[in-house]
């Protein structure tokens, strides 16, 4: 199974401050047990908002907000994507994150094929994103 563990944004993130040295070794090294597990598929620090947009869909139309956007506790400041065998194993790993006080993570399993009926999707969409998946989503190597 496939989990998102998604780092909130604080007011620092926000404000484009970058982690100290020390908490980019921490976090190379928290990184590194990830790959070492087999079970890290990616993940990222994002740029703060302020250098992002949203797009917004309604009526048939988009339309585009620069950012950046009010409030950090709802935003995204980064991410892993880990390939683990339940939930409870993608908590325990992110319970391992090298995290400052007040930080939050949130944990959530991204849909995978095997979610979806041939009522819901084609027979051949659902053969092509395995296929796809197959091929491409393994998890990162050392």
């Amino acid at each position: 199974m496939r989990f998102m563990i998604i780092v909130k944004a604080n007011a620092d993130s926000e404000a484009g401050v970058m982690p100290s040295p020390d908490a980019m070794v921490e976090m190379g090294k928290f990184n590194e047990e990830l790959i070492k597990a087999g079970v890290m598929l990616g993940g990222e620090g994002l740029a703060a908002s302020s250098q992002g947009a949203k797009v917004r869909f309604q009526g048939g139309k988009t339309t585009v907000v620069d950012g950046p956007f009010a409030e950090a506790k709802e935003l995204i400041a980064g991410f892993w994507l880990l390939d683990v065998k339940d939930k409870a194993e993608a908590v325990a790993w992110a319970r391992k994150a090298p995290m400052g006080d007040g930080a939050e993570l949130e944990v959530r399993r991204a849909h995978d094929v095997s979610d979806f009926t041939e009522d819901e999707v084609s027979t051949e969409t659902l053969r092509k994103e395995r296929e796809w998946r197959d091929a491409n989503q393994k998890p990162m190597r050392n």
